[in-house]
């Protein structure tokens, strides 16, 4: 059965294309050197939200982090699509494996349901015969 990649998987991946991600979901910035400049999370335009565009793939200083100056925000590339829609996980998810050309994820299988529940006053009232 294949494995799918976590949400880290899909960050890492994101950061390494941060430039291209950039120029898709940030397209109201511009690059300025190592940082690309643009307004806020939802792509408006300005300046105070710097992701970095180069650095190490984790740790301090990782490529594709964000900070946003004005309202003390920060975060990675996956935090913008959550942002962009609406805080919903599994939209932000769907979002970056198809940014990433990435197969989208299984439905989960659902249980069988439960079946109808049965009037069991009959089957109470025999049983209570039986024990007297």
């Amino acid at each position: 059965m294949p494995t799918h990649p976590t949400a880290a998987d899909l960050s890492r991946q994101l950061a390494d294309n941060v430039e291209a991600f950039c120029r898709r979901y940030l397209s109201n910035g511009h690059r300025n050197g190592r940082w690309w400049c643009v307004g806020d999370v939802h792509n408006t335009a300005g300046g105070s939200l710097y992701v970095r565009l180069t650095g190490p793939s984790r740790g301090k200083g990782a490529r594709g982090k964000w900070s946003d100056g004005a309202t003390g925000e920060h975060g990675d590339l996956l935090d913008v699509i959550l942002f962009q829609n609406g805080e919903d996980w599994k939209a932000a998810l769907a979002e970056a494996r198809a940014f990433l050309s990435l197969p989208q994820a299984p439905e989960p299988e659902r249980a069988r349901p439960l079946p109808e529940a049965r009037d069991t006053t009959e089957s109470a009232r025999r049983m209570l015969r039986y024990g007297r």
